[in-house]
């Protein structure tokens, strides 16, 4: 399944300021096959080193200099590494200190040897344990699951992604509306977790694909028990399962007694920085103003939650298919909820820092961020009733170039709305 990361890969490699790379994401969103392929494809050969896998590894790093290492790496392979030729995947480094340190020598004295570094914990990892993270002296990237335009890749509908983004690109209506609509009804339910794609694409079996979900959710639950506090451990545990009951909401906002009745944030801040940090999750926080930088204006306590992938966020919630498909107005209001969630996956993906923006009870933009040199109202809808008047009391305050607003209508720009289709979030 081809992975656009490989392009920004390829772009590291030939920077002349190159670094080591920290590939940050989540587990299971397909790092190790896109390091993998991308050695494939723009290296003589690839040396892959997995420190949850093989404990033997951390022994190698009694010597952080790569002088000494390299040798080392190369009898426990049995392979060259030839500088610039051979790419070296550290996986789960995060399981190693001693090899994080490394990476600051291998920056300093080893440049000319091509190192991708792999961490689904190591965010965690880094804030709980004691060790020394080489600041400055690496680069990093973060990853995410597939969205949707490499869930079509992946269907094989090339086709479709150039008519998006011709239409994005004039702000004329898509020909193929109505199909694209129905396989991005598809992608909410599947997500784009590499194996449940796999296993969808190869099956088209609902049942099979919520199955792998669930098994990978028990995994993200047994993960919550490493580098975390014993305390910490049934809390985070207890966050993840029902912070998806506040998108069932009219107001969004993520409350702290949705976890359980009396529940104090002060309580919970370290579950909801764990998991954040896990990047199995994700926090959109409350602007107080409209000024640049956003990140300085933001709320600490007011915030939205929402999961990494929206498959999984339908998983969790054993959301079924007549339940997207259909129409029935008792799934109205966590229909919402899951596409703001869909929403926040394919912004955060292009690398758009999010907030949102309420007016007191008046008016709530679901999402605001900066696009180049312009604060930008996003406006989230599940359905094609576009009628609120949240961007219209958002516009007459702050006269924003243009908003933009995501709906199952098809693309347009009239009142200083541009409308995307749901299906051509990736675009932006």
């Amino acid at each position: 399944m081809y992975r656009k990361i490989v392009k920004k890969m390829a772009k590291w490699k030939n920077s002349p300021y190159r670094k080591p790379l920290v590939l940050q994401g989540a587990r299971q969103i397909g790092k190790t096959f896109a390091a993998n392929e991308f050695g494939r494809l723009e290296y003589d050969n690839t040396v892959y080193f997995n420190f949850e896998k093989d404990e033997n590894l951390k022994n190698l790093f009694t010597e952080l200099y790569p002088a000494a290492l390299i040798p080392k790496l190369e009898y426990f392979k049995k392979t060259k590494i030839a500088p610039k030729h051979t790419l070296i995947i550290f996986d789960e480094i995060q399981a190693c200190p001693a090899a994080i340190a490394s990476l600051k020598y291998f920056f300093e004295e080893a440049n000319q040897y091509h190192v991708i570094t792999l961490g689904s914990l190591l965010g965690v990892a880094a804030n709980r344990e004691e060790f020394s993270f080489p600041v400055g002296k690496v680069d990093f990237m973060t990853m995410g699951p597939m969205d949707f335009e490499e869930y079509l890749l992946a269907r094989g509908d090339n086709f479709l992604i150039e008519r998006i983004f011709n239409s994005y690109q004039k702000f004329s209506p898509m020909e193929f509306h109505e199909q694209a609509l129905q396989i991005y009804k598809e992608y909410l339910l599947v997500g784009g977790m590499p194996e449940v794609v796999r296993i969808f694409l190869e099956t088209k079996n609902f049942e099979l694909v919520r199955e792998k979900q669930t098994d990978i959710i028990q995994g993200y639950f047994n993960d919550m028990s490493k580098y975390n506090r014993q305390t910490e451990i049934p809390k985070t545990r207890l966050l993840y399962k029902n912070m998806n009951i506040c998108l069932s909401k009219e107001n969004k906002k993520f409350m702290y007694k949705c976890i359980k009745n009396n529940a104090r944030s002060s309580e919970y801040e370290n579950a909801v920085q764990w998991l954040s940090m896990a990047g199995i999750a994700c926090q959109v926080h409350r602007l107080e103003q409209i000024k640049l930088p956003l990140e300085a204006y933001k709320s600490l306590s007011d915030f939205k939650f929402y999961m990494n992938d929206v498959g999984l966020c339908s998983g969790s919630m054993n959301i079924l298919p007549q339940d997207v498909f259909g129409e029935d107005p008792a799934f109205a209001d966590f229909k919402g909820g899951l596409t703001e969630n869909y929403i926040c996956n394919a912004l955060e993906n292009n690398g758009h820092k999010l907030f949102y923006w309420t007016s007191g009870n008046q008016a709530e933009v679901d999402f605001v961020t900066r696009i180049e040199d312009d604060i930008i109202p996003i406006e989230t809808k599940s359905n094609k009733n576009t009628r609120s008047r949240s961007l219209g009391e958002y516009a007459k305050r702050y006269s924003p170039k243009y908003a933009i607003r995501f709906s199952q209508k098809n693309f347009g720009f009239e009142n200083g709305i541009k409308s995307i289709p749901l299906y051509a979030a990736y675009v932006l």
